[in-house]
C-alpha cells in the first residue's frame, strides 16, 4: 500500500509538473498580434538587412566643438532574430553604444545601450522609447519615432520630452537617425550602406 501510495504522488507531481511546463510552451506569439503593421513592416526591413554596415557623419549640429562632430559614425545590423535586432554604433574609436530594436506588446522599442571599457553597464544606458507618431506624422514601413519612455524620464530627467527617429531608406541605401527634444532638433546623423 505504502509503495502504491508512493507511486501514485510521484505519477501526480510529475502529471502537474508536465502540465505547469506545457503551458509555458505555447508558441510565440506572431508579430503582427503584438505590433501595428507599419512597425512589423518596419522590423521586417530593418531584419532584411541584418549584416549590413552603414558609414556616415554627424550633419546637425554644425558644431565643431559636439562630442560627434568630424568623426567616422558606423552603424551594423549585427544581430537579429524574431524579436531583437542589435545595432553596434560607433564613433570614432568609441564602441561603448548599440541600438536595440525589441518587439513588445506594447510595440516597437527603441533602446541605447551603453557599455564601459570592462563591458560593464554604463550608469546611464537603457534609455529610449516606444513607437508612435509624432507631430501629426504617422510612423510607416521604413520610418518609425520612439517617445522617451518612464525609466527614461527618470533616468535622464532633461530627455523626457526626446522623440528618436530612425528612418532606412533603401531605394537611397541610407540610415538616418534623428533626435529632437522639447520639439526642436538636438542631432542628426545620416549614414549610406557600404557596398
Amino acid at each position: 500500500m505504502k509503495n502504491t501510495l508512493k507511486f501514485l504522488s510521484s505519477f501526480i507531481l510529475a502529471t502537474l509538473i508536465t502540465a505547469c511546463a506545457c503551458s509555458s510552451c505555447a508558441p510565440a506569439p506572431e508579430l503582427e498580434d503584438m505590433m501595428s503593421k507599419q512597425e512589423v513592416d518596419f522590423f521586417r526591413l530593418v531584419e532584411s538587412m541584418c549584416g549590413e554596415t552603414f558609414v556616415g557623419e554627424s550633419v546637425y549640429p554644425e558644431d565643431p566643438g559636439h562630442d560627434f562632430a568630424g568623426k567616422k559614425l558606423v552603424a551594423t545590423i549585427d544581430y537579429c532574430d524574431h524579436r531583437q535586432i542589435r545595432i553596434p554604433f560607433t564613433v570614432g574609436d568609441d564602441a561603448s553604444r548599440t541600438w536595440i530594436l525589441t518587439v513588445t506588446r506594447q510595440g516597437l522599442l527603441f533602446k541605447h545601450d551603453h557599455r564601459l571599457k570592462d563591458g560593464s553597464p554604463d550608469p546611464v544606458t537603457n534609455y529610449g522609447g516606444y513607437s508612435a507618431s509624432y507631430k501629426d506624422e504617422a510612423v510607416t514601413a521604413t520610418k518609425h519615432f520612439f517617445h522617451a519612455d518612464d525609466f527614461t524620464a527618470e533616468l535622464i530627467p532633461d530627455a523626457k520630452t526626446n522623440v528618436w527617429m530612425v528612418e532606412v531608406d533603401p531605394e537611397n541605401k541610407e540610415l538616418t537617425y534623428y533626435l529632437e527634444r522639447h520639439g526642436k532638433p538636438r542631432y542628426k546623423a545620416v549614414l549610406q550602406l557600404k557596398e
